[in-house]
């Protein structure tokens, strides 16, 4: 596997904490608009600009992509964004309450993207990737890392646990509590000892950034067909990433709330459960191990457990997999949850009282509170070329956008 050290642009001294913002893709745009309130610095106004545009803006416009890059390069020429001296790699320590995961930054092949040797799980959207892929290509940049893991006995964790508190370029606390820390490595001797040992390492996983990484790909590929003096050593070949050990990775569950019973009534619906589970009154509101979901209808959790999973592969023993091939499939409707909008995905960070607010509320009809994905997991469908469902992992902390801008 390929890496390599890059002349980044980060947020001059002072000023990490008010550029940094959350992904693109965690909120929505009313979340958006919130998160740069009081916030003329924030990177979420180049990631997702149409919150400065008019109300209705089409979000994929091309007006969207050109704000962008005006807030972009008004970042960089008022000297709020600074260019690197020298290539770099940096470690960046992540703490939430008491899990911290430390990942190693730099720059990722798109040739080892396209080959395989970073491993996928998941599908992506067309929209979704073109809306990336036309802000990369128009900003030149990748503004946002894509979030890779490696297997554990890796000689990364002796890469990551080299650092100390009083070197650190970048530390502070985000508002939601989460403290970002960040040292620079520079050391070109240091640099190419990493390199050699990324290139012993078979290959990396797509934990989160799927869109990303695959518009960075694509967006390499289109810019070596339009240089006819392509040699391989340019920059947009390469794409900004954060890579961390396996056993550091914190997942949360993935759960799902829908608005109606396709129907049936509280009795019916909970008649046809019974038959494809065995159903459980006054449950927990999380469950306790895999192959059990928690269900919240009508005032009460209830606990749903499958069976008969012996012999199913990778992706069909999920439990997001069983609940959907059993429950949300053929008892309520839900042919497709990628699309169907009778269907809605609640990340873990809000916890379960969100899908009792959200059903309490009548907005929703039932939730279901999932046991979450294991990396290992995730690694055994990426490894048998496999596709995840969707919505099936919600990794937590999410790594900063504006920390770390790879240009091109």
């Amino acid at each position: 596997m390929k890496i390599k050290a890059f002349k980044a642009l980060i947020p001059a001294k002072g000023l990490a904490k008010d550029i940094a913002s959350l992904p693109y893709d965690v909120v929505n745009f009313e979340q958006a608009c919130e998160q740069a309130k009081n916030k003329p610095l924030s990177f979420m106004r180049v990631v997702r600009s149409e919150i400065e545009l008019p109300e209705g803006t089409e979000p994929y416009s091309p007006e969207v992509y050109a704000h962008a890059n005006e807030n972009f390069q008004k970042l960089v020429n008022e000297g709020r964004l600074v260019r690197e001296k020298a290539p770099a790699m940096y470690l960046y320590r992540q703490q939430m309450g008491g899990h911290s995961q430390t990942g190693l930054v730099a720059t990722f092949s798109a040739e080892d993207y396209d080959s395989d040797i970073i491993k996928k799980h998941e599908k992506t959207r067309a929209a979704k990737e073109n809306d990336r892929y036309n802000l990369t290509k128009t900003l030149r940049a990748n503004t946002g890392p894509v979030f890779l893991t490696v297997k554990n006995g890796t000689k990364l964790d002796s890469i990551v646990e080299d650092k100390r508190d009083s070197e650190a370029i970048f530390d502070f606390t985000a508002d939601d509590g989460i403290r970002h820390t960040v040292w620079r490595i520079s050391d070109p001797q240091k640099i190419a000892e990493i390199e050699k040992i990324f290139a012993s390492i078979p290959c990396a996983y797509v934990a989160d950034g799927h869109h990303r990484s695959a518009s960075n790909a694509r967006c390499a590929r289109d810019l070596k067909a339009e240089n006819p003096s392509h040699t391989g050593n340019e920059d947009y070949n390469w794409f900004l990433s954060v890579v961390f050990p396996a056993g550091q990775l914190k997942i949360l569950p993935y759960n799902r709330v829908v608005k109606d019973l396709a129907g049936l009534s509280k009795d019916e619906f909970l008649k046809k459960l019974s038959s494809v589970c065995k159903l459980g009154k006054n449950a927990g509101k999380s469950p306790d191990s895999p192959k059990k979901v928690s269900m919240y209808l009508g005032g009460k959790w209830y606990a749903l457990e499958f069976d008969n999973t012996s012999g199913l592969d990778a992706v069909k023993s999920l439990d997001v997999s069983l609940l959907q091939d059993r429950v949300l499939s053929p008892i309520l409707n839900i042919g497709d949850p990628r699309t169907d909008e009778r269907i809605d995905f609640v990340g873990g960070i809000k916890g379960t009282g969100e899908l009792e607010k959200l059903v309490d509320s009548g907005k929703f009809a039932v939730a279901f509170s999932m046991y979450p994905t294991t990396v290992s997991q995730l690694m055994d469908i990426a490894d048998a070329g496999q596709i995840m469902p969707p919505k099936s992992t919600w990794f937590e902390p999410k790594l900063r956008s504006g920390l770390f801008v790879h240009t091109f």
